[in-house]
């Protein structure tokens, strides 16, 4: 529902409530009263004109909360139900939203809402689970949609500058570069150039050129990170080119790779929230690298380290010179600025390892730089934090 400019006391009347309709004048009834209606039924306890404040009263009962998803879905963008369902179940604690079969399948499914069904997995009655993994698929899948296609082409051209050869077959023959790289020998009489030095590529898809491990921290803070990270997972698992590893950790370590094949999979064997210990998922990983040289490896985490301290950035460091690419992102998602150990990001950045937040829809550019060998830092620079 739209609410028009040309009558902003209407607007504020329905921000504030009954509260300011001394002052601003009541609703002219109509889509206005139900409107009113959903918004006090979340911030409002019986829109006392005298208390001039909002909070929750919608109270218990499973048909009230599914007539009250009705009218905010009927009066209300779908951007602003979804932050409506978050208040509701956040402030008011209405995780019955997410326990009924009914109610799941009435709201709007987003990254958070995967979030809060992920932590509430192991607690959640086996009725319930069939219609969340349905809601969970549909967020994955429309989210696959939105990077793999990018993702594919970003990290193919990375990996194929990173096989360049010097004397390609006719096929390979990478033109622009070998014209670039020859105009030294251009011959003005006869309009052409002269090339001394072919630039192409070697185009072996059967072979694994790198390996690629994601480390992702499942601490409650970082839910839109795991599901993002667990959707790019499955994306590069299923390049040939690419070795790829997932690993997800609170103060426990666990191996999804062998999920990776459906990133619904990958989600429901996380479980968000508990702790943190960064050094044992390090420990862990570095099992997993056998050719360090080829190995690109992502910390995925907000770096609020429960472990030692001391051991997580030695195990960088050793990652570092063993030649493993070592890349820590704070966060991976459309949230904006992340809450994070400055201290830790202080301690690995003088390591010489970024760490930096990254939008889901710029990280396979990043992901291209990084298998490219390129100058991560200076991409940071340039993009960290743009849309």
């Amino acid at each position: 529902m739209s609410l028009p400019d040309e009558n902003p006391s209407r607007r504020w009347r329905l921000v504030l409530g009954a509260a300011a309709e001394p002052e601003l004048g009541g609703l002219g009834g109509g889509d206005d009263v139900a409107v009113d209606r959903a918004l006090g039924a979340l911030y409002n306890t019986g829109d006392e004109p005298t208390s001039g404040k909002r909070s929750g009263s919608l109270g218990g009962s499973a048909p009230r909360v599914a007539r009250w998803l009705g009218d905010i879905r009927t009066y209300f963008p779908s951007s602003v139900v979804e932050v409506m369902q978050r208040d509701a179940i956040d402030r008011l604690q209405l995780t019955e939203l997410l326990l009924e079969p009914e109610l799941l399948a009435a709201v709007e499914p987003d990254v958070h809402l995967v979030g809060t069904l992920l932590s509430l997995n192991r607690v959640m009655p086996e009725t319930t689970k069939a219609t969340a993994r349905t809601v969970v698929e549909r967020v994955v899948r429309e989210i696959e949609q939105r990077i793999a296609t990018h993702t594919r082409t970003a990290v193919s051209g990375a990996l194929n500058r990173a096989a360049r050869i010097s004397r390609p077959r006719a096929r390979d023959i990478d033109w622009d570069r070998t014209i670039r790289k020859n105009l030294a020998n251009y011959l003005p009489e006869h309009r052409t150039v002269v090339p001394e030095r072919l630039v192409g590529y070697g185009r072996n898809t059967q072979t694994v050129r790198r390996d690629v491990v994601l480390a992702i921290d499942q601490s409650g803070s970082m839910a839109a990170s795991v599901v993002y990270a667990s959707v790019f997972g499955a994306v590069l698992a299923s390049m040939r080119a690419l070795r790829t590893s997932l690993v997800v950790f609170d103060t426990e370590v666990v191996d999804l790779t062998d999920l990776l094949s459906d990133p619904v999979d990958v989600l429901f064997g996380t479980q968000l929230g508990g702790g943190t210990d960064i050094n044992r998922a390090l420990a862990y990983c570095q099992t997993l690298i056998a050719r360090p040289a080829d190995t690109l490896f992502v910390l995925i985490s907000d770096l609020y380290e429960g472990g030692i301290r001391a051991e997580m950035l030695r195990r960088v460091h050793a990652m570092k010179d063993a030649g493993t690419q070592v890349l820590v992102l704070l966060a991976l998602s459309d949230d904006g600025a992340p809450a994070f150990d400055h201290d830790n990001a202080a301690a690995l950045a003088a390591l010489g390892v970024p760490a930096f937040a990254c939008t889901p829809d710029r990280f396979p550019d990043l992901l291209a730089v990084a298998l490219d060998r390129g100058d991560v830092q200076s991409w940071a620079d340039v993009n960290a934090g743009r849309p």
